[in-house]
């Protein structure tokens, strides 16, 4: 009886501990992913009030996405400074870089991280295996408010877009088929792990991409963000913010079917959601 007492002890304190670190590794912190474009003070004011930052904490801002990072800083920080917001920091990181303790625990401790927008390839070639990226992540883990635009939308995902079309390498906008093995993928910050988000959407068009995207990779749902627009991600749920659309597209019933490059499916289920609205992410709604 005792040796049985012991054994249903030991079950109960793993299982305990196993919900412990399953809590743990939960982040405390929430996205706000911006389509790119213009950002009203409407939406400006969401983000700041979102990171609590009237009451205490700092921006930090983080341009290595952009071909001007200083410029990108200065641009950046100048609506929320229009917004009552002055205390604001950022550094242009650059890859192989060493930054010292004070630096990176500056970033890791900042209410909002900011990513500006440019090339998301340009961004994850400077933070990749770096302190930098894992200042990010202990951000999040603890609290932080993580925003990006157009480029810095597009990093949130684990699974990101480039931007670059495999099979016709000269650069469009927007893709002009759906076809495979075209998009270019490559890890991003992983902070959004169960989707991939595309940015500029209704305005530029991205239909054919995002749907060739999630053909591809059923298990992902592609969220599209229109320019102007931001979704506010809380653990699974998304909240639409600003002025614009965010599309959905999934592949619950992975039904992909190709025909030498070109591909096809049926049973693609299309969202369309409006500011305000909100959606799971991982589930259909």
């Amino acid at each position: 009886m005792k040796h049985l007492i012991v054994v249903l002890l030991i079950i109960f304190l793993a299982s305990k501990s196993q919900q412990l670190v399953a809590q743990e590794q939960v982040p405390k912190g929430k996205l706000f992913i911006i389509g790119g474009g213009s950002r009203s003070d409407l939406m400006v004011n969401r983000l700041i009030d979102e990171a609590s930052l009237r009451k205490k904490g700092y921006v930090f801002i983080l341009p290595m996405a952009s071909e001007s990072a200083d410029s990108a800083i200065i641009w950046s920080g100048d609506q929320f400074i229009r917004n009552g917001i002055k205390n604001i920091s950022g550094y242009n990181f650059h890859e192989k870089e060493l930054p010292g303790k004070q630096l990176i625990d500056s970033l890791q401790n900042a209410s909002l991280i900011y990513i500006c927008g440019g090339d998301q390839a340009r961004f994850m070639k400077a933070v990749s295996g770096s302190t930098v990226f894992d200042a990010i992540h202990t951000a999040f883990r603890n609290g932080a408010v993580i925003a990006g635009t157009s480029a810095g939308a597009a990093v949130m995902s684990k699974k990101m877009i480039t931007g670059n079309e495999l099979r016709y390498p000269q650069y469009s906008e927007t893709f002009k088929c759906i076809e495979a093995e075209n998009i270019e993928y490559a890890d991003g910050l992983g902070l959004l792990k169960t989707a991939i988000v595309d940015q500029h959407f209704v305005k530029r068009s991205r239909y054919n991409r995002l749907i060739t995207s999630v053909l591809e990779n059923p298990d992902l749902p592609g969220i599209g963000i229109d320019e102007s627009t931001a979704i506010l991600v809380r653990g699974d749920t998304a909240e639409v913010v600003g002025d614009s659309q965010v599309i959905v597209f999934r592949n619950n019933s992975k039904s992909a079917k190709r025909l030498g490059t070109k591909m096809g499916a049926g049973k693609i289920q299309l969202e369309i959601y409006l500011p305000g609205e909100k959606f799971s992410i991982s589930k259909s709604n």
